[in-house]
């Protein structure tokens, strides 16, 4: 028997003795393929030879079976693949300490699907691991701050049901910072850099020191005195790092800098600024953060930063960098949205088309869909991308039991009925939830006058079809003009008739729906809707999902969740 044969028998005699001694040879091929690479090669002979070698294997009695396999060497060891696990990885580094974890925001517009993903994770472990979580909102850079952040970002987070344990705000501790520059300095960790900027890049590309790293703390010091009355551009304080290290980003980076530009909050208060880097690492040590989690273009900044905690001798804390991600269709570029908003493109911040989370609470979608999104994803440093057909689908499951259902006429056709019966019940009741009954029902008002959507009624003229008017009636049409034919559900049924939600001409309620690309759909909704209140998520039948954006005493706007 040579080594291929050999090889497969071990398996499959394996399998059996572990398997009720039945083998199958799509289990022993795969197992065969996996753990010896070099027969991937010929998977026609594999195939051809597990195959023989299984049926004479399935043929041999549990004894024998077990005979073979110790005159092969006993059971052959495989392991067995389990799935990954989904969600919260642990945290490393746990034991004995109270777990700290901070979500930092920059304050440039309101909080997005992307920033949804930190806050949430964030929230996880802080619940996981009994710890505490900081807001923290960076506005270090008053070119970057957008005043209604300071309201928009809290706002965000209710609505994600994240209330923070503590909270900052970084301009109002500019002196923290200016204190810790000092002191960088007095340390020789830092040094002011009065080198025009292209210059400065040349030598550090170069992995050549500037002039002004040697100057001797007492210059420094007498620099840093004078930053104030320098003018934007003329120095900068930097922080010592290797000025040999393989990527140049991190050669001796800037920590403060001068920014003619007024902030939102301290108006002309300071110029001098701290960079990220800078401020980020003193806060983390006085917050006595001890777990961060943030993106894995964050990786070159937390190495920046892991020279100051050196520096000062602190202790570094965690780092857990995660991939990005995306949404399909969806703009989540705070930058790119309030140039389409300023141009008149976007209707504001939760205008639909946006992946912010004011919109995406607009349209209904469910916090709960984020936090089960966004767990699931965990922290893997692979870039992820979230689907809408995903989001719809876990946000259907939560709202669909819940939902009462309602006649929405899209683009109306009104329809003058003829023929009509007098008989004929003109008080329709029909179930507000068709699983549950303790959901009561709704009554529709039936005349010869009612209103269907367009698209059923150009379906039903081109296609010559009998139409039936949901628990009322059908109807025919006869030179395009709509005609009593039947009134039973059976009579519907044997004809093929096209069923079709209806309300009447003088028993509805003015109504619009946003659609997802921000078109509006306007037509009626049955009057049994005037109860509805803002927020309320209704399905509209064989129409969609929507939430009660409005309510006025002529009219209702919904925002469309999904189908």
């Amino acid at each position: 028997m040579d080594n291929i044969e050999e090889t497969i028998l071990k398996y499959a005699l394996t399998n059996a003795v572990e398997h009720n001694n039945k083998c199958q040879a799509g289990s022993i091929i795969g197992m065969v393929m996996s753990k010896n690479p070099d027969m991937r090669k010929d998977p026609k002979l594999v195939s051809k030879l597990a195959g023989k070698i299984t049926a004479e294997v399935n043929n041999m009695d549990p004894e024998t079976q077990k005979s073979e396999l110790n005159k092969l060497g006993g059971l052959e060891e495989h392991k067995h693949v389990e799935e990954k696990p989904k969600g919260l990885k642990p945290l490393l580094n746990t034991d004995g300490k109270d777990i700290k974890l901070r979500f930092a925001p920059n304050p440039s517009g309101p909080l997005h699907i992307g920033h949804a993903r930190a806050a949430i994770l964030n929230q996880a472990y802080k619940e996981k691991y009994d710890g505490k979580l900081v807001l923290r909102i960076e506005d270090t850079d008053p070119r970057r701050v957008d005043p209604d952040s300071y309201e928009f970002i809290p706002e965000d987070l209710k609505w994600l049901g994240i209330i923070p344990d503590e909270t900052y705000t970084q301009s109002s501790r500019m002196e923290i910072y200016y204190e810790y520059a000092r002191k960088a300095i007095e340390i020789g960790a830092a040094y002011m850099c009065t080198c025009d900027g292209g210059d400065f890049k040349k030598l550090k590309d170069e992995c050549k020191p500037c002039p002004c790293r040697n100057h001797s703390i007492e210059e420094n010091i007498k620099l840093w005195e004078e930053f104030p009355s320098m003018n934007e551009g003329d120095a900068v304080l930097r922080i010592k790092t290797d000025i040999n290290h393989k990527n140049p980003a991190i050669r001796d980076f800037v920590a403060m800098r001068i920014v003619n530009e007024n902030h939102p909050l301290t108006k002309d208060e300071y110029k001098i600024y701290p960079m990220m880097n800078f401020s980020v690492t003193i806060d983390d040590h006085l917050m006595g953060i001890t777990h961060i989690l943030r993106g894995k273009d964050h990786i070159t900044n937390s190495e920046k930063q892991e020279y100051l905690f050196k520096h000062f001798q602190w202790d570094i804390p965690e780092y857990i960098h995660y991939g990005r991600l995306k949404m399909d269709n969806v703009l989540l570029s705070t930058s790119k949205a309030r140039e389409g908003i300023t141009e008149g493109i976007y209707s504001g911040w939760d205008d639909p088309r946006l992946g912010t989370i004011r919109a995406i609470a607009r349209r209904g979608i469910q916090k709960e869909v984020l936090y089960e999104l966004i767990t699931e994803i965990g922290v893997k440093q692979a870039d992820a991308t979230v689907s809408w057909k995903k989001i719809y689908g876990l946000n259907r499951n939560i709202i669909e039991e819940k939902t009462n259902r309602y006649f929405f006429i899209p683009e109306p056709v009104e329809l003058d009925i003829t023929d009509v019966p007098r008989d004929v019940v003109n008080i329709i009741k029909r179930e507000r939830h068709f699983e549950d009954p303790s959901k009561g029902y709704r009554k529709l008002k039936f005349e010869n006058n009612v209103y269907i959507p367009k698209k059923d009624y150009e379906s039903a003229i081109n296609n010559k079809r009998l139409v039936r008017l949901m628990d009322c009636i059908n109807i025919k049409f006869k030179d395009e003009k709509p005609v009593y034919h039947s009134k039973t559900i059976e009579e519907a049924q044997a004809k093929h008739a096209l069923i079709v939600q209806w309300v009447s001409k003088n028993d509805n309620v003015k109504s619009e729906v946003v659609l997802a690309d921000a078109s509006v759909v306007e037509g009626f909704i049955e009057t049994d809707s005037k109860n509805l209140k803002v927020d309320d998520i209704v399905q509209l039948e064989r129409f969609g999902f929507a939430r009660v954006d409005s309510v006025t005493d002529d009219k209702i706007v919904f925002y469309y969740t999904h189908n």
